[in-house]
């Protein structure tokens, strides 16, 4: 067992249940800058990333707050996304040797996209009101929906960015569904979509299971120690000054 990878572990599981910020926003950039290549970050952050929503996704089932048909058309189109971007990731690799500068940039600017969207939530953002998406039935937004998938599906393959972070504002602002099947229908998708993404980065050698198992000692414990705190402390100024740091890890990596 690696103590300092499990220490990071706990201190990333620690900010997800205190703030419900996403983990690979947090995670991804930590482990670049203590020396893993990018390729290897983002592969791990995958395989670390399918095991802990499987269970998140199993309480969620047992709870009935999965909307099934609408993971079901969200994956039918993040699912290939993931595949295409791995796909290309691997034949730019083979013709132009870049794969990591490639990641490093696609990640910077994701990790910029996210701490807007979280400041946007945190500052300003209203959902209180219905707009017109929430009002159409599912089956009209079929096609929106699977093209959402296949845009943010490609996102999380090549920078495992944007699981949950990103689905999850599609999910609120284009479906009308309870705050519980907000997070349980994209904890769901999400398992299906890292599942995939991590076993083709998996096949590309791009990840460390040790390093993924060292970073889940430290993170389970994290998670339930910021979860039960986060009722006592205020959310908005902790996502603030998080939303802050994954903004500057962004732009230093772009």
């Amino acid at each position: 067992m690696d103590i300092t990878i499990a220490i990071i572990g706990l201190c990333v599981g620690f900010l997800v249940g205190l703030t419900g910020v996403g983990g690979a926003a947090l995670l991804t950039p930590v482990l670049i800058w203590i020396g893993f290549p990018a390729t290897v970050a983002v592969g791990t952050d995958l395989f670390y990333n399918s095991i802990t929503k499987l269970f998140g996704g199993i309480q969620h089932w047992r709870q009935h707050t999965v909307q099934w048909k609408l993971v079901a058309y969200l994956a039918s189109g993040s699912v290939p996304g993931a595949i295409i971007a791995v796909g290309l990731l691997k034949l730019f690799d083979q013709f132009f040797q870049n794969q990591e500068h490639i990641i490093r940039t696609a990640l910077g600017i994701m990790l910029v996209v996210v701490a807007a969207a979280i400041l946007l939530r945190v500052f300003g953002w209203k959902t209180e009101k219905e707009n017109k998406w929430q009002t159409k039935p599912l089956e009209e937004k079929r096609t929106l929906t699977i093209a959402i998938g296949f845009a943010l599906g490609f996102v999380v393959g090549l920078t495992s960015v944007g699981s949950g972070s990103l689905f999850a504002i599609a999910l609120i602002y284009l479906f009308r569904l309870k705050s519980s099947e907000v997070v349980g229908t994209d904890i769901v998708h999400a398992f299906f979509l890292v599942t995939v993404a991590g076993a083709l980065h998996a096949g590309m050698g791009n990840v460390e299971y040790g390093l993924a198992f060292n970073l889940l000692i430290g993170s389970v414990p994290g998670v339930l120690l910021g979860s039960t705190l986060s009722a006592k402390v205020p959310s908005k100024p902790l996502r603030a000054v998080v939303a802050t740091l994954i903004l500057l890890s962004g732009i230093k990596l772009i």
